[in-house]
């Protein structure tokens, strides 16, 4: 199976199944000598691990990371990052009646079309329970950013029809982490849980957008033409389980504007840099980034499996009934705000280490 591995420098390669042993991954290209803060990996983690709310999967896994490689005495030394994660609470035998059987819109049929066969215990390779893989990752990559004063955080900007209504530069970590599906704004937050808790009852499900602010990237950062910062931001959140859209800046509000009305003025500040008056090119131009604040939003599904009936066919295309079994978040998006992170500070520590190479070349 290939595609397991993402970035050109900094490369992560995850690895595991859902109710298998064990998910892990393992760091490559990370530069020696970074101070590894443990409770950093262990708090993100924790944000995206399931049974955290009544509002997420049941599921209890403790997500406690074992660094097999790479750190010594509270460092990097420069070598590959081993990292394992024990599954502690898989109930294989809770997927036994989808052996034979395609879920709707879940990786089943495809998986087994392209490889001739699956792991059918909660979609094994193909499950969300990869990304906590990614969330170490990015942990990792999230220290070496706050080297250089980059700082990423991410937060749900809405939920089936109910949208948040915030401003970017005015999101903090404390207002994000306050909230159970992790809006900043308290009424839409409240209005969210409301949402999730009458679909959970019903047994339906939702889906969601999540936006991603990354402020301290220099201008400069990017590397054209197929390696458009943008492009490589899109690649890394479009992998990530149930993503089915990504923009940036102004995105597809973009296409209703003028051109008088979209382009972002260049002038001097007060210190006499140049900056741009406004920020419709979401802080890249070019597929570079222009030092202005970097904003995206990821878009993701409803969760396919629901605690309602639906038709089916097994493997000889004879129509079934499937009535879902095991656990399963309603919304999957307020977990989903860490993976965003993860992804986005691997990809941008992966492009300032290309660009420092290429600055020496």
């Amino acid at each position: 199976m290939a595609g397991n591995m993402i970035g050109k420098l900094l490369r992560l390669t995850t690895f595991g199944e859902s109710h298998g042993t064990g998910i892990g991954g393992i760091l490559d290209g990370f530069p020696a000598g970074i101070e590894v803060d443990l409770s950093l990996v262990g708090r993100d983690l924790m944000r995206r691990r399931p049974g955290q709310s009544h509002l997420a999967s049941p599921r209890k896994e403790p997500d406690a990371v074992e660094f097999l490689s790479g750190i010594f005495n509270g460092k990097s030394l420069g070598s590959p990052i081993a990292f394992m994660i024990r599954n502690k609470d898989s109930r294989p035998e809770d997927y036994a009646h989808l052996e034979n059987l395609y879920r709707p819109s879940h990786a089943d049929y495809t998986y087994e079309k392209k490889y001739g066969l699956r792991d059918h215990r909660g979609g094994g390779r193909a499950s969300a329970r990869e990304t906590a893989a990614r969330v170490v990752g990015g942990a990792l990559a999230k220290m070496l950013l706050n080297k250089d004063n980059i700082q990423v955080q991410a937060w749900v900007s809405q939920i089936g029809p109910i949208q948040a209504a915030v401003q970017k530069d005015k999101v903090t970590a404390r207002k994000v982490e306050a909230s159970f599906v992790r809006c900043p704004d308290e009424e839409a937050s409240d209005a969210m849980i409301n949402f999730i808790e009458g679909l959970k009852a019903s047994g339906d499900s939702t889906g969601g957008l999540i936006t991603c602010l990354i402020k301290g990237v220099p201008a400069g950062i990017g590397e054209p033409v197929f390696d458009k910062l943008q492009a490589s931001l899109a690649h890394a959140m479009l992998s990530i389980n149930a993503a089915k859209g990504f923009d940036f800046g102004s995105g597809f509000e973009a296409p209703a504007m003028k051109g008088s009305e979209h382009n972002d003025a260049f002038v001097k500040d007060q210190t006499g840099k140049v900056t741009t008056r406004t920020n419709f090119s979401g802080g890249m131009q070019g597929g570079i980034s222009n030092g202005q604040d970097i904003y995206f939003r990821v878009a993701f599904k409803p969760v396919a499996t629901i605690q309602k009936d639906q038709d089916t066919v097994d493997r000889e295309g004879n129509p079934v009934r499937l009535s879902a079994k095991g656990r399963h978040d309603p919304c999957v998006v307020p977990r989903a705000v860490p993976i965003v992170e993860a992804m986005a500070a691997l990809v941008i520590a992966d492009h300032v280490l290309l660009n420092k190479i290429s600055s020496v070349l």
